[in-house]
C-alpha cells in the first residue's frame, strides 16, 4: 500500500539517522524537514496524505528524534553539519531530484541543500520557513541573537527558557484560534527528547550557530532570483516566531510564488491539516507534473 509508513535508520558518517519513508519508490520524491523542538512526528498525518502520489521521506535531524545523538565532542551541531548529513541520507536512499519542505530549522538546511546542488531541487514547500530578516519577530529573537553574539552567564537564562514545558506547549499553541484541536502529544512528545541528558547542551550549540543562517539569507535569494525556482509558502499567519511578512517576502524574489496564509501559528499542519495539504497537493500536481 502506497500509503503504509515505513520507520527505518540508516548509518550515515557512522551515526543512525531515522526517517519515515511511504509511497512508490518510483515517484516523485518529496523530502520533509522538520523543524526546532520537534522531528518527523510533526509530519505524521502529511506523510500518508501524499503518499498515493509521491515518495516522501521524512528524516529526524541529527540530535533530534530517533536520529542518533552524539555529545558535542563528536559531531559539530552546526547547520552545516546536519545538512551534510541530510544529503548523505538523500545519497545512500538514491535520491537525485526532490521537492523540499521546510519548516524552521528545516528551511537553512533546505537551503544549503539547494545552494549545494540546485539543480536537485524540483520545488520549495516552506511551513514557516524563514528566508528574510523580517520575518523575525520580537520579543522572541532578541534572547537568541545576544547568546549567540556573548555566549555567558548573562545571556544563556533567556534562551533556555526555550527548553522548557512552557515554551514547548506555547509553540503549538500560540495564534491558534481553537487550542483544542491541537494534541498534547506534540509537546509532550518534543518535551521528553529535548529532556534528554546533554541535549540542551545540543540545543545552545545550534543557537549560536543560527546567525550563520541569517549570514545565508543574500545567497538564498539570489539563487530564488536565478533559479525562479517553484515555491509554496503555507504560512500560520499568526505565528509569533516567524511572522507573515516572512511569508510575503518571497515573491520580492520569486514573483510567481504561492503565499497562503492560514489562521494558525508556528505549527499550523496541527491546526490546518486539510487546508495545508489541499494548498500542497494542488501546487505539487502541477509543479511536477
Amino acid at each position: 500500500m502506497s500509503g503504509t509508513v515505513h520507520y527505518r535508520t540508516r548509518t550515515v558518517d557512522g551515526l543512525d539517522v531515522f526517517h519515515r519513508e511511504a509511497g512508490d519508490p518510483q515517484a516523485p520524491v518529496v523530502v520533509l524537514l522538520h523543524g526546532f523542538p520537534t522531528s518527523s512526528h510533526m509530519f505524521r498525518n502529511l506523510i500518508p496524505a501524499l503518499a498515493d502520489r509521491y515518495r516522501v521521506i521524512a528524516p529526524d535531524h541529527i540530535g533530534f528524534g530517533q536520529s542518533a545523538m552524539p555529545g558535542l565532542d563528536a559531531f559539530a551541531y552546526t547547520f552545516d553539519a546536519l545538512t551534510e548529513v541530510t544529503a548523505g541520507l538523500l545519497d545512500q536512499l538514491g535520491v537525485d531530484r526532490f521537492a523540499v519542505y521546510v519548516h524552521d530549522y528545516g528551511a537553512p538546511i533546505g537551503w544549503r541543500l539547494a545552494l549545494k546542488s540546485p539543480q536537485r531541487i524540483s520545488a520549495i514547500i516552506t511551513q514557516n520557513g524563514n528566508a528574510y530578516t523580517e520575518s523575525f519577530v520580537k520579543p522572541f529573537w532578541d534572547g537568541l541573537f545576544a547568546y549567540a553574539k556573548a555566549p555567558g552567564p548573562d545571556t544563556e537564562p533567556p534562551v533556555r527558557g526555550a527548553l522548557t514545558p512552557e515554551i514547548t506547549r506555547w509553540q503549538y499553541l500560540n495564534g491558534v484560534a481553537d487550542p483544542t484541536v491541537v494534541s498534547p502529544d506534540n509537546w509532550i512528545h518534543d518535551q521528553a527528547l529535548l529532556g534528554r541528558p546533554g541535549n540542551d547542551e545540543i540545543q545552545l550549540k545550534l543557537f549560536r550557530d543560527y546567525p550563520t543562517n541569517v549570514d545565508l539569507y543574500p545567497a538564498v535569494q539570489q539563487y530564488f532570483r536565478e533559479s525562479q525556482v517553484p515555491l509554496l509558502a503555507v504560512w500560520g499567519a499568526n505565528d509569533e516566531i516567524f511572522g507573515p511578512d516572512g511569508a510575503r517576502a518571497f515573491q520580492r524574489d520569486l514573483p510567481d510564488a504561492e503565499i497562503h496564509l492560514v489562521e494558525s501559528g508556528h505549527f499550523a499542519l496541527e491546526s490546518h491539516l486539510e487546508a495545508l495539504t489541499g494548498h500542497v497537493r494542488d501546487f505539487l500536481g502541477r509543479t511536477l507534473a
